[in-house]
């Protein structure tokens, strides 16, 4: 038996979706605002210059989308665009 791993095996960190990129982009922005932590690290003081730019990478993806997302991944980037608003 081949114990081997394909390489395509041993990249699968976890599957990428649609709702995996909004949060990804959204953890970003949250990190820049300095609400929460990545790899235990805290930002000093926000940067709201980068924090503006992932969520504006948000309000691109929706715009660019717009017709063609699932009910989910809708209310996903909507959930996510609000709450980011409120806290920049």
């Amino acid at each position: 038996m081949n114990d081997k791993r394909t390489h395509e095996e041993e990249n699968d960190t976890g599957k990428l979706d649609f709702n995996s990129l909004i949060l990804g982009f959204s953890s970003a922005a949250l990190y820049e605002l300095g609400q929460t932590k990545i790899d235990n690290k805290k930002l000093s003081r926000p940067n709201l210059e980068l924090a503006e730019q992932n969520i504006d990478i948000v309000h691109l993806l929706r715009e660019k989308t717009e017709g063609n997302l699932t009910k989910s991944e809708e209310k996903l980037i909507e959930s996510v665009l609000e709450d980011l608003e409120k806290k920049y």
